[in-house]
């Protein structure tokens, strides 16, 4: 596998209005790796994230150099899903159907919970998770099925990480789901000029799916003060490292299911992970 010059971490936010000022935590931070060390840099709005990544996109395009992005929010659904929502096995055909149907201001103003009732009224309660004050009956404010009939509650991969949380959680502490709903549609858009691994092979400029809580360890052990920017460097720096070792491909072999659902690149690899910091 041809080495990475640069990789980018994305930590992002479902939030519904802009983010402090101030650096802080559950916002969208973006780490970066490359041969002049790394950084981090702080974003109120998925509006000025999205404009930050696609210049990197662009220069590195520019330069003829390899970049990795990192995004932590799920890029596919379980198996099935696509297919019943869209009429293609596809997760990009989930990707467009979401840029098409999800709203998002600068100022971070979405309808990612309107848009998940209406998906609930179509195929039934799968999405869960709400603000109270919210007048949506299609979207439960807490789990009421269990998933065994028909479309799982989990991705093959998050049977194998247990902590990643199933893609139909909305609201609350590690809603992954909301994350993916207002995340997939720029999937879409930097698609265009990208390759999304694991439904289409790397190339110079690849996007994928990770979860910094891998190196949960290392990050309670950094002296940052927001884990979440302890998370996206740290992160970087160890994919880069792998990258430049030439140990990296290991993390890009997965089962055939992740080409419809997805897949946490470095999932069963976290020690791997650790050792590159």
């Amino acid at each position: 596998m041809p080495r990475f010059d640069r990789v980018i971490i994305a930590d992002w936010s479902a939030s519904s209005g802009l983010s402090s000022p101030r650096p802080s935590k559950d916002a969208i931070w973006l780490g970066q790796c490359d041969a002049g060390g790394t950084a981090t840099s702080y974003h109120r709005s998925r509006a000025s994230a999205e404009t930050a990544l696609a210049k990197a996109i662009d220069e590195a395009q520019g330069k003829g150099e390899r970049l990795l992005i990192g995004f932590d929010f799920p890029m596919g659904f379980p198996q099935g899903f696509a297919a019943a929502l869209t009429g293609q096995a596809r997760a990009q055909s989930v990707w467009a159907y979401l840029a098409e149907q999800i709203t998002d201001t600068a100022q971070n103003r979405n309808n990612r919970f309107e848009i998940a009732a209406a998906i609930n009224q179509r195929l039934g309660a799968l999405f869960w998770g709400r603000p109270a004050s919210l007048d949506l009956p299609a979207l439960p404010e807490r789990k009421l099925t269990d998933y065994t009939r028909g479309i799982a509650e989990r991705r093959a991969v998050e049977t194998l990480i247990r902590s990643a949380q199933p893609v139909w959680k909305l609201y609350t502490t590690g809603a992954a789901g909301s994350q993916g709903l207002m995340g997939q549609p720029m999937i879409h858009r930097l698609s265009r000029r990208a390759s999304v691994w694991p439904f289409e092979p790397t190339a110079q400029i690849t996007l994928a799916e990770v979860y910094p809580s891998l190196l949960a360890r290392a990050v309670a052990a950094d002296p940052a003060l927001i884990k979440d920017e302890a998370q996206v460097r740290l992160l970087a720096r160890a994919l880069y490292t792998l990258s430049q070792q030439g140990t990296l491909a290991p993390l890009f072999e997965v089962p055939e299911i992740a080409r419809e659902e997805g897949w946490i690149l470095g999932a069963g690899h976290a020690d791997l992970l650790e050792g590159a910091l």
